[in-house]
């Protein structure tokens, strides 16, 4: 399961994450928690974003998580397109 970002405030963090078993899906997404979290959110990247699954977050943390996959839209969607291409994956770190 590649780590594809990492969302750091003093409080917590966000993991950011792709299934090695979604390595032949078509529609880009991405799998998000927190290091605690048993079932990640799913996170649809395109056409639009928006909400797959909720898995273990609150409706809070589903709408933290989307805005932040709304802004890192387009470096997660490059990540993906490198998943996908089987090249190396390299975590993007962002602290607040």
């Amino acid at each position: 399961m590649p780590k594809v970002l990492l969302y750091i405030t003093a409080k917590f963090f966000w993991i950011f994450l792709f299934y090695n078993k979604d390595f032949n899906e078509n529609r880009a997404h991405v799998h998000v928690g927190k290091k605690d979290t048993n079932t990640l959110c799913k996170i649809w990247l395109e056409p639009q974003v928006e909400i797959a699954k909720g898995g273990d977050l609150t409706e809070a943390q589903q709408k933290e998580v989307l805005a932040l996959a709304e802004t890192y839209r387009d470096k997660l969607l490059k990540q993906w397109e490198n998943f996908r291409a089987g090249k190396t994956i390299r975590i993007i770190k962002i602290k607040k």
